[in-house]
């Protein structure tokens, strides 16, 4: 056993005095240690349910063979984060789970983990940590959250930022706000439309990495509690077959996810946390292979904020297996790879049925036959950028307009809400990419309002930063290079004519090529909107959007 070096043989009776320091018996440390890795705190609705999942977890582990042991992962609500310089202090969190996750369980030795986590950036950054530390390891997660009613009608989070942006147009009263306000987020977990959280959840599933179920089942649902347990027990399992997450996460896994993203419509942020994912377990990850494989994989779902369905009607359908036994009647699933399970993916889901093709809709009428998700790029985004195609109107998939140039978050939805933005527009928002932000903030805030205030079907909105995966309309992130390292996002002047054509995958800035060279000859670096503290640190090694914001070291 891996733990041995902190348990077996006389140099280690001072780490034994500790152990029995912690109550443990002699029986306890004769069995694999399994670390828990929970993310439970009381500040973000999907995580205040995770101690009783660490206590299923717990039992399950127990129950196989195994001495379970919980410690920490820190999580950042990204709707109570939204908006303020909060955001800036979301995405940068993902590589500093990972850091502190590898950290615990390298120091302390652990045979294999567990990983409780639920919300948008410990999702990825503890796959992240799975991957380097590389001891058997089951994901289960706390859930999504039950979908809210209002006026007789399913409610998400992001009908509640746009109820925001319809008051500020007029349409909506502050009594029809505030009863929005009370309802729209009903239960703990994850919130319920195909956001960021639920995007990677349901993908850990399709990597392999977590039981059927871990993306679905409702937090509130007694299932959950027995999915924990399950996962509990799978985890010993794993350590006795010697399964380790770089057997499960190869290549062949992490286009698995990709095309069951593509046909999920996920949250754009997959497109930071896949090639992220991708490098620790040492894989090539260029963004442009999303094209490719939209190009044959049909769209499926369109959950909320892309429909009107929920988390919980895809979990009534079939859940993930049922998308994936879909995609694999194409021949688009590596059915080979290994799972927690100790079962490939084929064995896992070739009794998987779809059970409502309203919510998971049947290859013969899919929603489009491309993916949700599209990189385009141009002279505006020579490295790439990404916009969720599935939820853009069709009306938008083509759109040339006159730039609105602005230099911040806060001043974009100034205009929006001021009416200074109108029909035809297209929304520039710089200097908040990974670097620039620094911290790539989430434009939920001007999405909703540009929403909210009827322009979105006729606006479009460009930025450096990223969008929440409760966003809709045509809004294209990850720029890249971008504004703060010189790119071509930074060149663009109010009035510009911009071009975008998702069809065809393309962003173009229609200046000549002359002209943007002698404004990049012009331009002169910022000053760093932060100098201190985690955030300067990360500004100083974070890599560009297309890159997955990975963090340089002296290995990269």
């Amino acid at each position: 056993m891996k733990s041995d070096a902190v348990k077996t043989g006389m140099q280690q009776a001072p780490h034994r005095s500790l152990f029995n320091a912690l109550g443990m018996t002699k029986e306890e440390l004769e069995r694999p240690l399994v670390g828990i890795v929970c993310s439970y705190n009381e500040i973000v609705p999907g995580h205040m349910n995770l101690d009783k999942i660490a206590q299923a977890v717990k039992m399950g582990v127990a129950m196989a063979g195994g001495t379970p042991i919980m410690f920490p992962a820190i999580a950042v609500c990204d709707g109570i984060a939204m908006g303020h310089t909060g955001m800036k202090y979301s995405l940068v969190t993902r590589d500093l789970i990972a850091d502190s996750t590898e950290c615990m369980a390298l120091a302390h030795q652990f045979d294999a983990l567990v990983m409780i986590p639920n919300c948008d950036k410990n999702v990825p950054g503890l796959l992240m940590a799975a991957a380097r530390v590389n001891v058997p390891t089951v994901f289960v997660s706390g859930g999504p959250m039950l979908a809210g009613h209002v006026k007789g009608k399913k409610r998400s989070l992001s009908s509640m930022f746009e109820a925001v942006g319809s008051y500020a147009a007029g349409t909506m009263t502050e009594d029809d706000v505030r009863e929005f306000e009370e309802k729209v987020c009903p239960t703990c977990g994850s919130c319920s439309g195909m956001y960021t959280a639920n995007s990677m959840n349901c993908l850990t599933e399709v990597l392999g990495m977590g039981l059927k179920g871990n993306g679905t089942i409702p937090a509130v649902y007694s299932e959950r509690i027995k999915l924990a347990k399950h996962a509990g027990m799978a985890v010993m399992e794993m350590y006795r077959k010697n399964i380790r997450p770089r057997d499960i996460m190869t290549k062949e896994a992490i286009m698995n996810a990709l095309t069951v993203d593509m046909a999920l419509g996920c949250s754009t942020n997959s497109m930071l946390h896949l090639p992220a994912i991708a490098h620790e377990v040492g894989c090539d990850f260029d963004i442009s292979i999303a094209n490719e494989i939209s190009a044959k994989t049909p769209n499926l779902c369109h959950l909320a904020p892309a429909g009107p369905t929920y988390m919980e009607d895809l979990n009534e359908a079939g859940g993930v297996y049922a998308v994936m036994n879909e995609l694999n009647e194409l021949g688009l699933i590596n059915t080979d790879c290994m799972t927690v399970t100790g079962k490939t993916v084929g064995e896992n889901i070739a009794n998987a049925k779809n059970l409502n093709p309203e919510v998971i809709r049947p290859l013969d009428n899919p929603y489009s036959k491309t993916g949700g998700l599209a990189v385009l790029k141009g002279n505006l985004a020579p490295d790439g950028s990404v916009v969720k195609r599935s939820a853009v109107v069709p009306e938008m998939l083509e759109h040339t307009g006159p730039a609105r140039v602005f230099e911040c978050e806060e001043d974009a939805i100034a205009a929006i809400k001021g009416g200074k933005i109108v029909e035809g527009d297209v929304v520039v928002i710089r200097y908040e990419g990974p670097k620039g932000g620094p911290g790539m903030r989430e434009m939920l805030n001007p999405t909703s309002a540009i929403a909210g205030m009827g322009l979105g079907s006729s606006v479009a909105l460009i930025t450096d930063g990223r969008f929440s995966g409760a966003s809709r309309g045509a809004s294209i992130g990850h720029v890249s290079p971008e504004a703060a390292v010189g790119g071509p996002i930074a060149l663009v002047k109010e009035g510009d004519i911009i071009n975008i054509n998702i069809n065809k995958n393309t962003i173009n800035l229609e200046v000549s090529d002359e002209e943007l060279a002698k404004r990049k000859a012009e331009w002169q670096p910022r000053e760093p909107k932060v100098t201190s503290g985690y955030l300067a640190r990360y500004a100083s090694l974070v890599t560009s959007g297309d890159k997955g914001a990975i963090l340089k070291s002296g290995l990269n």
